[in-house]
């Protein structure tokens, strides 16, 4: 049988007909050459946002340095759904650290592959929100301040999801969790209370912060690419919903992400030595309610006497990340 080209069509948020894209313009999802470095066979649910991301980003680092690089890994849903001992979905040098010192341990792989002479082996941390932004912060930001030769990515869904949905230090004010339940006056968690990472990232002034959704995958693979070209601390923060912890259907994945970055909920930019070089802007910024609705975290906002107060030092919240960060288009 004779064989055929295979030919690879634009894919991504915004697809405009099927435009032959050139090789070089093709995704690293779109080609057969991609590395599947996490392969079939994990235990995510169905349309876990935290599989997308590290998909899409571990494979593009892959592409970025030729195969050569090693991953630390948290504890957390990312190493439980993938390697449920022993078995693994990871197909690359793979380490398993502690809840809270994977930049530690990749600190400790970069400066042996320093002193092996490896300089074309790069190293990726990466951990959910919880192993980030609350237990493994210290050694993250020593991380920063030594500005060890990582990348550390952050897949952000707002809570501790693998051990039942407590409140993390990222979990948005109002919303439900187990430790965060809708009671007394002010239901859900606590207004004023938490942490912006790629923000405290920016202020220990390293060569790259970024940050990036599931629902761009160009914009996803690009980041890691550029960072992966870089030496020094590079953090990437990927917004990753999580359908079982949010409430939220399996294959509205995607449109909440892209909701949440057209609300202006979750900004998408990308900075070098603490100072913003680019945004993606908002063609038109959506209400805060319609990224709110779809997930049942929120249900207690809306029903018979909607929370109007609420609502809107939430759209407030939206609004003061558009204006600083300028996302909107002129």
């Amino acid at each position: 049988m004779e064989q055929s080209l295979v030919k690879f069509y634009q894919t991504g948020t915004f697809t405009v007909g099927n435009r032959l894209l050139a090789p070089e313009q093709r995704s690293v999802q779109s080609g057969a050459a991609r590395s599947n470095s996490l392969n079939s066979g994990h235990r995510a649910c169905q349309g876990c946002g935290e599989a997308l991301g590290a998909r899409y980003a571990i494979d593009a680092a892959m592409a970025a340095t030729n195969g050569q690089l090693i991953a630390a890994n948290a504890t957390g849903c990312l190493e439980v759904f993938s390697t449920p001992y022993p078995e693994t979905s990871w197909q690359m040098p793979w380490i398993h650290s502690l809840f809270g010192n994977t930049a530690a341990v990749a600190t400790g792989i970069a400066a042996a592959m320093k002193a092996k002479g490896r300089s074309d082996v790069r190293v990726v941390a990466q951990g959910g929100d919880g192993g980030t932004t609350d237990i493994g912060f210290g050694c993250l930001s020593g991380m920063f301040e030594r500005n060890d030769d990582v990348l550390y990515i952050c897949y952000d869904n707002e809570a501790y999801m693998n051990t039942g949905v407590q409140r993390s230090s990222a979990t948005p004010p109002a919303a439900r969790t187990a430790t965060t339940m809708t009671v007394g006056p002010h239901p859900g968690n606590e207004f004023g209370q938490g942490k912006n990472l790629p923000q405290i990232a920016m202020a220990h002034e390293i060569p790259y912060v970024a940050t990036a959704t599931v629902a761009d995958l160009r914009d996803l693979e690009y980041k890691v690419t550029k960072a992966m070209t870089m030496h020094g601390a590079r953090y990437i923060h990927i917004f990753v919903p999580c359908p079982l912890g949010w409430g939220a259907a399996s294959h509205d994945t995607i449109k909440l992400s892209r909701l949440a970055v057209e609300s202006g909920v979750f900004p998408v930019f990308e900075a070098e030595r603490g100072e913003v070089t680019g945004v993606l802007k908002i063609r038109r910024q959506v209400p805060v309610e319609d990224y709110l609705k779809p997930q049942k975290r929120f249900a207690h906002l809306f029903g018979k006497s909607p929370d109007v107060a609420t609502l809107a030092r939430l759209q407030d919240r939206a609004d003061r990340n558009i204006r600083r960060f300028g996302l909107l288009e002129e």
